[in-house]
């Protein structure tokens, strides 16, 4: 055991010198290798990334909320499937909340009414938001949301009964609005009506890059309906219990809109139930895209990196020939010699991973400073794959050349020319 450590840490120290004595040419070599692990990382690190800000978005929506809605989530874009279905009524909030109410095994809890318009605008003094998102809800809102208050607090009970013009503002409409000072008691107007702000909500981002939960506006249902009337879209939040699953929960639901709608058997729903699952399935696709494409690049370069080793090696045992021949005759075993130039080949190899780690982590760091918003994760187990990766490649690259060199005659090496 003793002789064989002595025999590696021999081969390593032959092999950095050759790496040394040439440069250019284990540069060039280890090229491909290079860029086959910066394909790793950044495959890895996108999927990551993509992985974590679809978690995030999905903890936006909540994973203990459905959303009972005229239409389905995954098939927005036709949607004239359900463009002729009933509008649904905010009303059914009172109807469902009696219906769990006399169920003590229903595995919801609450529902809570949302009537909302993407088209609002919203303006102080001289500033003006266009496109927000206004939303009129009650005080019971906030137990279906994930979002916490930065400033202030959220409406009361009374408050939204009785129809007061308070507001609660994202993140974007405060800084947008009030950028120099604090908006909690200072009043905006929503179609010339004044409204007092009485809460900011934490930073929220976007959900999938596509919606800001930052662009919103807060307001109890009944003032909603005084400023923008019953036209709105309308969504009836439904929080489950924490012991329920989602599947009883969503069956528990159809049950109860079918009853308030009085739909016979044999008609199909005229309602949707959304959850976050809805999404999971849209997101698979794109990840695997990702990871496609990113084996076959890391594939091509790991492969031609390969068979570049894999010659370079070749050709590194025919300029030593009559060094290999001398240490054979020298009583050097097959073994030595084989190890030696697998040494070299992985070390390359090992040396081309480091390098393009390196290279990853700055593309990372840039990203990162460029697109803030983008989640991107440079985990210590892609570190893990790409260095197995490199060894794993400077093996089997280097196996042919170094058995080529282990089996040379010491004779004819001797004389070789």
């Amino acid at each position: 055991m003793k002789g064989f450590r002595h025999e590696t840490y021999e081969s390593v120290l032959v092999a950095i010198d050759q790496i040394r004595s040439n440069r250019v040419r284990s540069s060039l070599t280890a090229l491909g290798v290079i860029i086959g692990i910066v394909s790793i990382t950044m495959m890895g690190t996108a999927i990551s990334g993509i992985d974590a800000g679809f978690e995030r978005s999905l903890a936006m929506i909540g994973y203990d909320v459905m959303y009972v809605q005229k239409g389905e989530w995954a098939t927005m874009g036709e949607w004239w499937r359900f463009r002729n279905r009933p509008d649904l009524k905010t009303d059914y909030v009172r109807q469902i909340n009696r219906i769990i109410a006399d169920n003590p095994d229903s595995a919801l809890e609450i529902a809570v009414p949302q009537m909302s318009t993407y088209r609002a605008s919203a303006s102080h003094k001289q500033r003006n938001l266009q496109q927000v998102f206004a939303l009129g809800t009650n005080a019971e809102y906030l137990r279906t949301a994930s979002g916490d208050l930065s400033q202030g607090r959220f409406f009361l009970p009374h408050e939204a009964e009785s129809g007061a013009m308070v507001c609660i503002i994202g993140n974007d409409v405060a800084t947008g609005l009030f950028p120099d000072s604090s908006p909690v008691g200072r009043e905006i107007k929503l179609r010339n009506r004044k409204f007092r702000v009485i809460g900011v909500f934490k930073k929220q981002g976007k959900f999938l890059g596509l919606f800001s939960f930052d662009n919103q506006i807060i307001i109890p249902l009944a003032s909603y309906t005084k400023v923008y009337g019953n036209k709105g879209y309308v969504t009836l939040r439904i929080k489950i219990r924490i012991d329920a699953t989602s599947t009883d929960a969503k069956e528990e639901i159809r049950g109860i809109m079918r009853r308030i709608r009085r739909l016979p058997p044999q008609k199909e729903d005229n309602f949707a139930i959304n959850e976050q699952k809805a999404f999971k399935g849209q997101i698979d696709p794109i990840k695997n895209g990702i990871a496609v494409a990113g084996i076959f690049i890391t594939g091509l370069s790991l492969f031609v990196g390969a068979i570049g080793i894999m010659n370079i090696t070749f050709v590194s045992v025919k300029e030593r020939t009559r060094e290999i021949g001398l240490r054979k005759a020298l009583g050097a075993k097959r073994k030595t010699i084989l190890i030696q130039f697998l040494i070299e080949s992985v070390t390359i190899c090992l040396l081309g991973g480091i390098v393009g780690l390196i290279i990853s982590v700055m593309i990372t760091l840039g990203i990162e400073r460029i697109f803030p918003d983008f989640p991107v994760r440079f985990s210590l187990l892609l570190v893990l794959i790409s260095l197995v990766v490199s060894v794993l490649t400077g093996i089997i690259s280097g196996l042919a050349p170094a058995v080529t060199a282990s089996r040379l005659d010491p004779a004819d090496s001797l004389r070789y020319e």
